[in-house]
Order: structure tokens, then sequence, then C-alpha cells
């Protein structure tokens, strides 16, 4: 105990050491996000955590009477901000996807007579879910707190990495109890549940597993569950229809029996308690096994001082967030570059247990020596902003990351790259092989303590894997046919420019001949451009261009997540190319200002995947992240004023500090990384480049403490919401005559002065 003490107070004074006058916790708004299509969650955790602990407000199955139900998309992440109840509190989640697993061990305080369904938002009297109310609720980095309403219960909750800690208050009932819903699950398909085995060691704990096969196949998390006070009696229910029973008939299994396996168990414990009793719980989870989640449990929360452990989980933020610390007049300003960084620091998230071991995707165990290995990534959103960023202010973290992408591939029968993998398992979602982009980016920018030559080697074969999403047509042809295979303007464009990022570290390396297959790979975006009518349009089979076409529907148009007017913009490795291609700089920006100011007709909204107006502006769809480094590209068409004027306005178009504060997904933190490059004024068009395009600057001043030591300061002068312009531009007091600065001059410490002004300087 006095060695975390000692921690804590150690994290703590390294923090106030850095900004003693400011508690950057009070600007980060945990709620934000979790309303509409943000898809984030309010509940516990600390910095890339492995478990996330926050309310479930409805758990809906995948399907409704034999057809999908629209309803999942709502709860990606389990909670709704409009939702009246809660239904309980879950330990796994991910942080603002648009697809979603997870919400592994459901828990539930209750009093009175025991219910085991989890009854309706409009009767939650029907079952053990209850009524809440935001009034009570208090969202804050590593602590969640709520009162349970029909109950009479006030619950809080904690974590640490690997632990999530409850906390209820309970009042006077000798019918007071505890749920343990195995049911339960975030995007519950059918049969998701394939087995959960529970085990009562004795009446303060409980261990087991559940197995599930939902979006990802094939997943087993394992748990230890200690209670705080014994419980008086326990049992479950078995929904399962093909349970074998066996000789257990001999037993009673429904009532303090110490052994529970089936499909579908709801498990409870009994408890008689006083008025303002707390009843505590400690729930680890494990990759490998029962024995690992007891591990994690005693080496990371061996006590029960529950403010402790809020108060360790929030040092560690305050540890990272502070890495960057910016100056700004505006409140609002605060809030949402700091919960930015919050949402930005979830994911992706450890996966190993305190002895390094975890489970790998050939589903067998192994030993992280020496490095954090990591899982969730999301890749197609967050190579784009979110990886570049942490080679910034979490270098360390990426490499790690990177070898955990690495080791992915070691352990793949495919042998590929993860493309959207989490827990052991590869989902195959979105197109490109983006850890390309990901690994090309940490090795051209010195951030590559690993094997540049076998990250380059892995990065080839997933290059070359011919059975993949119609990339045996690309290296035949030059293009992905769209009648052969769907999505095939988004994924030839997306192929050519991860082939980009493979022949700079090729020449980097001095790889001469996959520098020459890879760079005139990504000269393919060429093929899939139609002169004719100025869009990039899918090709045929035959090389003809597909007849039908309109450049602002998605679907059945050789796109995904964005029309021809987005994705013809996409072309981050050469954009000087692509503007010629496309007309020239006048024709060029011309369709830029279109894509801003048009209006989308309504019969758009139903093609796309958009669901909502939510994230659109024009036809620009910020909510999607093709789109990201487009307001940037008018930097390479002479119009750099355009630039800042667009992303003023859409920092404050699509961002704010409140439950609907984010303008679509936050997809594992690429729309928060977004908008902390852009309030920075400065974002990385195209990773696997050592250059940041500059755009203007939101905050008044911004300190970045850097892993070796270094800072780099940006200092903004006459800063103000109508001081959007950038007269000039000094970098270590010299005049900057480019529109970009590179990671070596960030990373040598220094500092950039931007002077704003309420007039454009053409």
């Amino acid at each position: 105990m006095t060695s975390r003490i000692f921690l804590s107070t150690i994290l703590s004074c390294i923090c106030c050491s850095l900004f003693a006058q400011e508690n950057v916790l009070s600007y980060v708004k945990p709620i934000t996000g979790t309303q509409r299509m943000g898809h984030t969650y309010p509940g516990a955790t600390v910095p890339f955590g492995m478990v996330q602990l926050s309310p479930e407000t409805d758990t809906l199955s995948y399907e409704m009477n034999g057809k999908y139900n629209p309803d999942v998309y709502k709860y990606c992440a389990g909670y709704q901000y409009e939702d009246k109840t809660i239904v309980g509190f879950s330990h796994t989640h991910f942080s603002g996807t648009g697809h979603s697993d997870l919400g592994d061990f459901l828990i539930m305080p209750t009093t009175g007579t025991l219910q085991l369904n989890p009854g309706t938002a409009d009767h939650p009297e029907s079952g053990y879910r209850s009524r809440f109310s935001h009034s009570t609720e208090v969202a804050e980095p590593a602590y969640y707190k709520v009162k349970l309403e029909d109950d009479g219960i006030l619950a809080e909750l904690t974590a640490s990495n690997r632990v999530g800690f409850h906390q209820y208050t309970f009042p006077a009932s000798d019918q007071s109890h505890i749920i343990l819903d195995f049911m339960s699950g975030i995007y519950n398909y059918p049969n998701k549940n394939v087995w959960t085995f529970v085990r009562v060691e004795n009446d303060t704990l409980v261990t087991g597993f559940r197995q599930t096969s939902g979006w990802a196949r094939t997943r087993i998390e394992y748990f230890a569950m200690v209670f705080s006070k014994p419980f008086k009696e326990y049992g479950h229910r078995n929904y399962t229809n093909d349970v074998y029973k066996g000789f257990y008939r001999k037993f009673d299994q429904t009532k303090n029996f110490p052994e529970m396996a089936g499909r579908q168990i709801r498990a409870w414990f009994d408890f008689n308690t006083t008025a303002g009793e707390k009843i505590k719980i400690k729930f680890a989870i494990s990759p490998v096994s029962t024995e690992g989640a007891l591990k994690n449990l005693r080496a990371e929360i061996p006590g029960w001082d529950f403010d402790q452990v809020k108060q360790e989980g929030q040092a560690l933020w305050t540890k990272e967030l502070n890495k960057v610390h910016i100056e700004s007049g505006s409140r609002e300003e605060k809030e949402n570059f700091y919960t930015a960084m919050y949402h930005a620091f979830i994911n992706p998230t450890t996966y190993m247990d305190v002895d390094g071991q975890y489970r790998g995707l050939d589903m067998n165990n192994h030993t992280a020596n020496g490095y954090t290995n990591y899982t969730t990534f999301s890749l197609w959103d967050t190579y784009r902003a979110l990886h570049p960023l942490f080679n910034i202010v979490q270098p360390k973290r990426n490499a790690d990351m990177i070898q955990s992408m690495i080791n992915h591939y070691d352990q793949s029968v495919q042998h590929m790259l993860p493309i959207w993998s989490h827990y052991a398992n590869e989902n195959w979602c979105m197109i490109g092989y983006h850890s390309v982009s990901v690994i090309a980016d940490a090795i051209m920018k010195g951030n590559a303590p690993f094997d540049a030559n076998k990250a380059l080697d892995v990065c080839v074969t997933t290059a070359r894997h011919r059975n993949y999403d119609g990339l045996g047509y690309y290296m035949d042809m030059g293009y992905v046919p769209e009648d052969k295979n769907g999505s095939s303007v988004s994924k030839t464009l997306e192929y050519a420019y991860d082939d980009w990022c493979i022949a700079q570290v090729a020449k980097k390396l001095g790889r001469t001949d996959i520098y020459e297959e890879f760079i005139k790979r990504s000269n393919n975006y060429k093929n899939v451009y139609d002169k004719t009518i100025g869009f990039m349009r899918p090709r045929l089979n035959d090389g003809t261009f597909k007849a039908a076409f309109d450049p602002l529907q998605t679907h059945d148009q050789g796109f995904i997540e964005g029309n021809a007017w987005n994705y013809s913009l996409y072309v981050p490795h050469n954009p000087d190319d692509m503007i010629a291609m496309m007309g020239g700089k006048k024709q060029f920006t011309q369709h830029l200002d279109s894509l801003f100011t048009m209006e989308l007709p309504d019969k758009y909204f139903a093609e796309t995947e958009d669901i909502t107006r939510d994230g659109i502006i024009g036809n620009y769809v910020h909510g999607n992240e093709p789109s990201h480094h487009v307001a940037y590209l008018y930097n390479w068409t002479g119009y750099p004023w355009k630039t800042q004027e667009r992303i003023r306005m859409i920092l404050k178009k699509m961002y704010h500090p409140g439950p609907d504060g984010l303008g679509g997904n936050d997809d594992c933190g690429q729309m928060s990384a977004w908008y902390i490059f852009s309030s920075l004024g400065f974002y990385p068009v195209c990773p696997g480049s050592d250059q940041y395009s500059l755009g203007s600057p939101a905050v008044d001043k911004a300190t970045l403490q850097l892993e070796n030591g270094k800072t780099f300061i940006i200092d903004v002068k006459n800063q103000g919401d109508k001081n959007v312009y950038v007269q000039k531009v000094l970098l270590n007091g010299k005049a900057l005559d480019r529109l970009y600065i590179t990671h070596s001059e960030i990373m040598n410490g220094g500092n950039i002065t931007f002077f704003m002004g309420p007039k454009a300087k053409k």
C-alpha cells in the first residue's frame, strides 16, 4: 500500500511541477459525444486502459423479429444521453466507433424482490433497470457517479488499467442484491454468447470466463471478482436451452452451487445492508486466464480505498493531459481541447496482463517482453491524425503499438497486418491496409525502435496479398474494377496512398527494387479519374467507366463513407498532380469552394452512411474521415487563407463541450486528434511524410512537453474569433516562407509564432 501512495504522490508532483496553476481535469467532459452519433461513453477508464467501466442505458439485440434492428447503431458505446434509465455497468467498451462489440460482465445493484430480467425503458420497474437523472450524474476522467433512483442506490465507478472498482451505497435492506449478467452485451448478435463459466471460490471471490462470437468471431475474456463483504447467499438462472446437466442433476444448481456453466446465465449475490453501507467490488479482467485476472487485481488494486484508486487514476490522466498545455481566454476552447486529448488517449487499449501475457491472433498465449501489447486498432480512421499525433506526444506508446501490429502479422495465418482488430481477432472492417501508413509514418519520422527492415517486409507482404479485397485486380490492372469488387474507387485510391508509404520507407532503407515497384503502384489513382467529368469514377473489368454514375451518391458508385466529390480529393501523397489532373489551381479551388457551400439535396442523405446531417457542411463530410485533410488543400492552390477560414469554421461547427458536441463518430480518437492538430495550427495531410500543413491555430499559446525532454511552443499573437487569418509566421524567430513545418522542427524543440488578423493576406 505504501508503494502505491508513493507512486501516486510522485505522479501528482510531476504534474504539479509542470503547470501547478491549473487543474486540466476540470476541462475534460467525458459526457461529450454521448448524444446522437459521437458514440463515446462517460464511464471510468485510465489512459489506454484495458478496462472501460461505464453505464449501459440500453442493451438491444442486433436482430428484432428476425431483421436487423437499426436502433442498435445508437448503442455502439452502450450509452445514449437522451435515455432515462440505466441497465447496469459493464467493463469493456469501444470509444466513438461506428460498429461495436464488448459490453462484457454487466453488474447492477438492486434492492427488494429479486428480478433477473432487465425490464424495459418504458417500464423499468418490470426488471432490474433503474431510472436516473443527469442532475445526479458526474463524469470525470477515471470516475463516474450516478444515483439509481428506483432503488435509492448511489453508484460510483473508478478503474486502474485492468481492474474496475465499483462502490455502491445502499439503503437499509435485507434484500440487497448484486446482479452479474453474462447475457448482456453490446451488439448482441443471435447466439453471440458461446459459453460462460462461473466458479464461486468462496463467499467473497468469484472467477470465470465469457466466450462470445460477435464482431470478433472468437473472443474469450476471463475475470476475477471480489466483494468487500461476504454475500449471504447466491444463485443463478441458466437460460440455456441446450445445457447439459448430466450428473449435476444430483444437486440443486440454481442456489448456492459453486459452479455455473451455459450459454445464457445471470447470477446474483445477496446481502443485508444498513443505511449508507457501501458494498465495493473489484473486477479484474484478463485475456489469458482467471489466474491472470487475479494477478492483475492483486497487483493493481490490493486494498479497498476507493478514493485512493480514483486519485491515482486521475493522476495518470493529469500526467498525460499535461503533455500539451494550452492557454486560451475561452473556457470552451479549453474544454474542447482537453476533452479531445482525453478521447485521443483512450484507444488503442492495453491488451496484456501485468506479467506481459496476452492471447494472440493464433489463439495461443504469448508474452510481451519490454513493451506493452495493445489492441483496438481502428486503422482506417486513426492512421490519418491519431497515430501521427502519437508520434509527437506519445512516441513510446506508438512504437509499442506498431510492435503489437507486427505481432499480429506474425500470428496471422494470412500473413497480414491488422486492418481493424481487437481482442485477438481481425474484423476485416473498412478498406486499405493502413497499418502500412502507421508504420511508415513512424519510420520516416525517426520513431522506430524496432526492426525497420522487418517492418518493411511485413508491409510489402501485406500489400502483395492477391486474395485480399480486390488487390489481385489492382496489381494486374492498376485499379479495382467495380463489377468485380465493390467500393472500387475508394480502394484504388487508398491502396495507392499506402503503396506510396511503402515506397518512402523502401527509399529510406535503400531497398531500391521495392521502391520502384511501389512508387509505380502509388500512381494508380490516375486510373480511376475520368477527365471528361472531372471526378474519380468507377471503372469496370473491361476498362470502361461505369455508365450510370452520380457523383453525389455513395452506394453502388464505387465509394465507401463518401462520394465522388469527397474522394476525388483523396490523393494525399501527390496533391500537386491531383490539382493539375483536375484542371489546375483555379478550377480545383472552385471545386473545393463548391464542396463547402453547396446544398446537398435531402434524397442523398438516405444514400449515405451518415444517417442524418450530423457532421456535414455543404457536401463536406467531417463526420467521415476521407475528408479530414480536405480543408488544408487550399495550401496547394495559392489560397492558404481559405484553409485558415475553413479550419476555424469547422472547429466551431463540429465541436463543442456538450453531450452532442461531436459532429460524427469519434472513431477511437480520430475526430479528436483532428481537433487537437487543427487547434494547434498544423495538420498531417500525408502521414508518411515529415511535413505538417499549416492552418489557423485556435489557441492563444500551447506548450508541447516532448518525451525527449524538449519543449515546442506555439505562440499566437492577436488571437480572436474574427482574427482567423495568418499574417505571418516565425519559426524560432525567423520568417517562415513555406506553408508547412517538419517533424524534426517540432521534435528539436523551439517555438513557432503565428501573427493573426481579421483580413485575409492574399
